[in-house]
């Protein structure tokens, strides 16, 4: 088992004994020996759900094995998995099981059941990570920029995209880059942005960041986004990080660089192990 492996399965451990408990998105990385920037992202490529995903159908799952085998009050359940009413926990246990919790308590009632995740990650033969290890100065982009959630940043930074077009933003910022910035691990500032020159004046609604200096893992995808750019995020997390021996991550950020359409590149801040 390797460092990451070892990590995910022990933030994955630590989740499943404190069930009951107000998890925390950084104290969960913790156990992964990640900050809570990468380790959604590690968790959500590895997993393939989101961690609040997972943290809720266990949650669910529980509480639906409590009902069906106990007389336990519905509002005992929904206080101890740490919903704030049952309404919100009925709404949630609906939406999982297709039955309400009182209809679970009922003799012969079908629940769902979403077992803990065991974490296995094994080299896959056949695939090519077209990459390059690669030194860059210090530079600054300009850009537009919104907070996401990780939860959902798959889904809405698309939608961005297509915003900033379809409202004339591609007349001032063009979008060479789009630009990942930690925020407070539950959410992060993403940039549509171009390389800013400080001779340069700053756009209206648009602000600057500036990018340390460091050593980039950068990976090529080719074809439509955002599928070829999330297939190949996927890749980078999943088979090339846990098996890389050489480097680990460095630096809540990353960047994707579009050089047209169709090609691209991740760029993935990094250090020697």
């Amino acid at each position: 088992m390797n460092e990451l492996t070892r990590g995910l399965q022990n933030a994955i451990d630590y989740i499943e004994e404190n069930l009951c408990e107000g998890l925390e998105i950084s104290k969960i990385a913790a156990r992964a020996y990640l900050s809570p920037f990468y380790f959604q992202r590690v968790f959500n490529a590895t997993c393939g759900l989101t961690v609040g995903e997972y943290i809720r159908n266990r949650r669910l799952s529980r509480a639906a094995e409590e009902l069906s085998r106990s007389d336990v009050k519905v509002i005992d359940v929904a206080l101890k998995y740490c919903y704030d009413s049952p309404d919100s926990f009925a709404r949630a246990f609906t939406k999982f099981h297709g039955i309400s919790p009182s209809s679970a308590k009922e003799k012969g009632a079908r629940i769902k059941s979403f077992a803990p995740l065991v974490i296995n990650l094994t080299t896959k033969g056949g695939t090519f990570m077209n990459y390059k290890i690669v030194e860059k100065s210090a530079f600054t982009v300009m850009g537009k920029c919104r907070k996401f959630n990780a939860e959902t940043s798959y889904v809405e930074i698309p939608k961005f995209w297509s915003e900033h077009y379809a409202t004339g933003g591609g007349e001032i910022i063009r979008g060479m880059f789009g630009v990942c910035i930690d925020g407070d691990g539950k959410e992060f500032d993403y940039l549509i942005a171009d390389l800013y020159f400080p001779w340069n004046d700053v756009a209206d609604g648009c602000i600057t960041k500036t990018i340390p200096e460091g050593t980039w893992a950068v990976f090529r995808y080719e074809g439509e986004c955002p599928e070829a750019l999330q297939t190949v995020n996927t890749q980078i997390w999943t088979e090339w990080l846990p098996n890389c021996k050489e480097y680990e991550l460095a630096g809540n950020y990353n960047l994707e660089f579009y050089i047209s359409e169709t090609v691209g590149e991740i760029w993935i801040p990094v250090k020697k192990k």
